[in-house]
């Protein structure tokens, strides 16, 4: 019987974990595609201020999801749907013609 628990236990460590790892992997390529826009002179400054803002309310946001301990479907729901703005925020900040140079 324990041996059952513990396996559960483990199991629900090991997908939450990973589910974490995931996020920290999304705002590692995030961070990688500004620099990257940085270099080549696709964004401007003010592009990466707009960006770092939305990054920043996108952190709020899962902070606030995450204290109480349970993350509701409707908090997930609000965090997939920053992250989709945020995507599109780099996404469209790099291809609108405006250079740094």
């Amino acid at each position: 019987m324990k041996s059952i628990k513990l396996a559960a236990i483990l199991a629900i460590a090991l997908f939450s974990f990973s589910a974490a790892d995931a996020q920290v992997v999304k705002n590692k390529k995030d961070r990688a595609r500004v620099k990257q826009g940085v270099k080549s002179g696709e964004l401007t400054k003010h592009e990466v201020k707009e960006i770092r803002k939305i990054e920043k309310e996108k952190k709020e946001d899962i902070r606030a999801a995450k204290a109480d301990g349970v993350v509701t479907a409707a908090e997930k729901k609000e965090i997939r749907k920053d992250e989709r703005r945020s995507d599109r925020a780099i996404y469209r900040k790099k291809h609108n013609r405006r250079d740094r140079n």
